[in-house]
C-alpha cells in the first residue's frame, strides 16, 4: 500500500468536530508542546484498524507517511511498524528499531511515543545487555526522546526487570516539563505493582522533593494513608501518625 492510499483512507473518515477537540487536547496552540500539529479528526481505534489492514506497507511509504503534517497519518505509520514488529524475526526487528530511531524527530507527541516505544524500543532491548540508547535519549534536549527513554521501560517492567526504570526515573526526576513528570510517575507506579518495596525505598529517598505530579502518579494505587504520608511536604512529621 502507498502513503497516499492510507492518507486518503484516513481523510475519508475524518471529522472536523473531532479535529477541533483533538487540537485542543494535544495542545497545538503557539507556545504549547504540540504547536502547529494538524488533525484530521480520526480516533485511535479507527487508526489501528487501518494500520492492521495495511501492515505490509513498505518502509519507503511509511517514511513518507511520517512526513505528513497530519497527526493521525504519523500515528498510523507508527502503528503499522508496531504491527510489523510484533510478527517480525529478530533481524527484521532490528531494522524496524533502527528505522524508528532514524525517524524519531517525527514521533513528536505523547500518544505517538506511548503507543509505540514500549514495543519497538522496549521489547527490542528486553534481551539486550546494552541499553545505553535509553540513557542517551534521557539526556537529549528533545522532550519526546526523553519521554521515549522512560516509557520504553514498560516492556521491562512487564517482565519484572525494574532496574532501568528506577535508574531513568532518577535521571529524569527533576525535569521541568509536566509530561516527563507524568511519564516518570506512571512508570514508577507500574514498577511498584511488581515490587512495592523497591518503589517505597525510592519514594522514601525522593518523595519530599520530587515534582508533585510524578509523586501523585507513582502513589496512585497506594492506600489512602500511605498516599497522604508521601504527599506531605515533610515526611518526617507524619512518621508517628502512620505507625
Amino acid at each position: 500500500m502507498t502513503a497516499e492510499f492510507i492518507l486518503n483512507e484516513l481523510k475519508s473518515i475524518a471529522s472536523p468536530e473531532k479535529a477541533k477537540i483533538l487540537s485542543g487536547f494535544f495542545k497545538t496552540r503557539q507556545g504549547e508542546y504540540g504547536a502547529g500539529d494538524l488533525f484530521l479528526g480520526v480516533v485511535v481505534p479507527h487508526i489501528r484498524n487501518i494500520a492492521k489492514a495495511n501492515r505490509k506497507t513498505p518502509p519507503t511509504e511509511i517514511r513518507t507517511l511520517l512526513q505528513s503534517n497530519f497527526h493521525e497519518a504519523r500515528l498510523c505509520a507508527l502503528a503499522i511498524i508496531t504491527e510489523q514488529f510484533k510478527k517480525a524475526k529478530e533481524t527484521e526487528r532490528k531494522e524496524i528499531f533502527n528505522f524508528y530511531l532514524a525517524n524519531i524527530e517525527r514521533i513528536n507527541n505523547w500518544d505517538l511515543t506511548d503507543l509505540t516505544c514500549p514495543t519497538i524500543i522496549g521489547l527490542y532491548l528486553l534481551d539486550k545487555d546494552d541499553r545505553s540508547i535509553l540513557y542517551k535519549m534521557s539526556e537529549s534536549k528533545n522532550l519526546w526522546e526523553q519521554r521515549i527513554s522512560i516509557v520504553s521501560t514498560l516492556a521491562f517492567i512487564r517482565n519484572n526487570d525494574l532496574n532501568d526504570t528506577f535508574a531513568l526515573s532518577k535521571k529524569l526526576l527533576f525535569h521541568k516539563h509536566h509530561l516527563i513528570h507524568k511519564a516518570v510517575g506512571w512508570m514508577l507506579r507500574e514498577a511498584g505493582k511488581r515490587n512495592k518495596e523497591l518503589l517505597v525505598a525510592f519514594l522514601d529517598k525522593y518523595a519530599a522533593k520530587m515534582p508533585r505530579t510524578a509523586l501523585r502518579y507513582a502513589i496512585e494505587k497506594f492506600p489512602q494513608q500511605e498516599r497522604l504520608y508521601y504527599l506531605h511536604k515533610d515526611i518526617s512529621r507524619h512518621v508517628s501518625a502512620i505507625k
